[in-house]
C-alpha cells in the first residue's frame, strides 16, 4: 500500500527557511516520479518541483527558481524541499505526491498518490 507523509511545515516569517520532508512507503524512490505540490485557499494546486526515477529534478514552478530545492534519499526512502528565502505568497498547503509517469514540468500520469499535506504560513 503506497502512503506518502508530510512534515516539516509550519510558521516562518519572510526570508526565513523551512525543510519539508515527505516518508514514502509501500513503494521504492527508484521506480516513481515523486514531488511536491502545494495549493493556497481559492487558488489551484501548482507543481513545485519533482524528482524522476532516474533521479532527475525538473522545477515545475518559476516563482521557486534559485530558492526550493529538492532532493531525495533513496536509502531512506524520503523526499524532501528545502525553501529558502520564503515569501508570503509561498503560503499554502504542501503536498507530495508519487505516480510511475510524469510529463514536463512535473504533471503526474495515471494513479497518483497524494499525502495529506503540511500547512506552511510566511507571515511575520
Amino acid at each position: 500500500q503506497v502512503q506518502l507523509a508530510e512534515s516539516g511545515g509550519g510558521l516562518v516569517q519572510p526570508g526565513g527557511s523551512l525543510r519539508l520532508s515527505c516518508a514514502a512507503s509501500g513503494f521504492t524512490l527508484d521506480d516513481y516520479v515523486i514531488g511536491w505540490f502545494r495549493q493556497a485557499p481559492g487558488k489551484e494546486r501548482e507543481g513545485i518541483s519533482c524528482i524522476s526515477a532516474g533521479d532527475q529534478a525538473t522545477v515545475a514552478a518559476d516563482s521557486v527558481r534559485g530558492r526550493f530545492t529538492i532532493s531525495r534519499d533513496t536509502a531512506k526512502n524520503m523526499l524532501y524541499l528545502q525553501m529558502d528565502s520564503l515569501k508570503p505568497e509561498d503560503s499554502a498547503n504542501y503536498y507530495c505526491a508519487a505516480a510511475q509517469t510524469y510529463i514536463s514540468r512535473c504533471v503526474f500520469l495515471g494513479r497518483v498518490y497524494w499525502g495529506q499535506g503540511t500547512q506552511v504560513t510566511v507571515s511575520s
